[in-house]
């Protein structure tokens, strides 16, 4: 039977770049791969895929197969292509996660490998997002064993299941012939080598669990969910690889006053009715202290000031918001007999404005 051609199996074009190609092989690999998928068929497609992408994917051997087509692969022993040495392993790795162990070749669990970053909540005052802190914060870490150097044991020697190599071939047989695939040595997680004594310190991990305090600068105008990055404090990375990040989560606590919106502040300032009918000047807070705001001669509830420049600044570029104070006219619950009587005496002059008498006149 004559076999398909490659770049008609992955579904490209003969000028596909190799994102293009990998990314064609990924689709074909998450719906046909024999142990996830149910549909009629999928080993062989699977298998059909998997051939086309080791060779499109490999410069000299796409070369190959544009000159000669599949002649270039037909004396190999297999009747095609031999894949056997080529790594699928970021492609499973990255669609099946670790936990299905694929690996179609090389020795992925032996790579240096990026510590995981982790994430921390930390509490800050009002005033500390506002203007910027220095907090001390205390943490797990996961960190190389200083004890075996991160190799979780002593006395390396060869592993004897997988004779340095790391993995280990299975067959499969399918009604369309054997299917052979290579996954992780499980006596040495793919690193080629076991130990004659397993370090008691880190108990064969490689990894121990440490405690320490670090000093984290807080720059000013954080707000609650911001997210600060903190290089190489996360956890150890397997190998020889590079510790991964500790990211700080900001949540800021509310203030007994003010109202932050962005780098806006809010204040609610009550006013009697007699400094909202005549007017007053009042001293007011701020966030940096505080400041004379004159009140105009009727004055409402909900009318709103503005104090340029008197916000947060921002944490990126250094802008700083405004305040808003927002006017609530004070009714008084209680009044004293003399208070009333001028109340009551009030109440005798014309004091209904133009949307009073609107509404008496639409009521006639």
């Amino acid at each position: 039977m004559n076999k398909r051609d490659y770049y008609e199996i992955l579904g490209v074009s003969k000028t596909a770049t190799q994102d293009e190609i990998k990314s064609a092989f990924r689709k074909l690999a998450k719906k046909y791969h024999p142990d996830v998928s149910k549909e009629e068929n999928a080993a062989e497609k699977f298998k059909e895929a998997q051939e086309a992408y080791a060779v499109l994917s490999d410069e000299a051997k796409r070369k190959q197969y544009d000159q000669y087509g599949h002649a270039a692969f037909e004396n190999n022993g297999q009747g095609g292509f031999d894949f056997g040495d080529f790594d699928f392993s970021d492609i499973f790795g990255d669609l099946f996660g670790s936990s299905f162990g694929f690996n179609f070749g090389g020795k992925t669990s032996n790579r240096r490998t990026q510590g995981r970053d982790t994430l921390m909540r930390v509490d800050l005052t009002f005033e500390e997002a506002i203007f910027g802190t220095t907090k001390s914060i205390n943490l797990d870490v996961m960190e190389v064993c200083s004890e075996c150097s991160g190799k979780g044991g002593m006395g390396e020697e060869v592993c004897h299941e997988c004779h340095g190599s790391g993995t280990v071939t299975t067959e499969q047989r399918t009604i369309f012939g054997a299917f052979m695939t290579k996954t992780t040595c499980p006596s040495c997680n793919g690193k080629g080598k076991t130990y004659k004594e397993t370090c008691k310190k880190c108990r064969g991990t490689g990894k121990v669990k440490v405690n320490q305090t670090i000093e984290v600068k807080v720059p000013a105008g954080v707000n609650t969910g911001n997210r600060q990055r903190v290089a190489n404090k996360g956890e150890a990375g397997s190998n020889g690889g590079a510790n991964g990040d500790l990211y700080l989560e900001y949540r800021v606590a509310s203030h007994p006053l003010f109202e932050r919106v962005d780098n806006d502040i809010y204040l609610e300032l009550p006013i009697t009715i007699t400094e909202a009918v005549l007017g007053c000047k009042k001293e007011i807070p701020t966030i940096t202290g505080s400041v004379k705001l004159t009140i105009e001669a009727g004055s409402e509830t909900g009318d709103k000031l503005r104090l340029r420049g008197k916000g947060v600044e921002d944490v990126h570029n250094y802008r700083k918001g405004d305040m808003y104070v927002i006017i609530k006219v004070a009714i008084p619950k209680k009044l004293s007999r003399d208070q009333k009587k001028l109340f009551e005496q009030l109440s005798q002059t014309d004091l209904e404005t133009n949307e009073m008498k609107k509404i008496k006149d639409y009521l006639k």
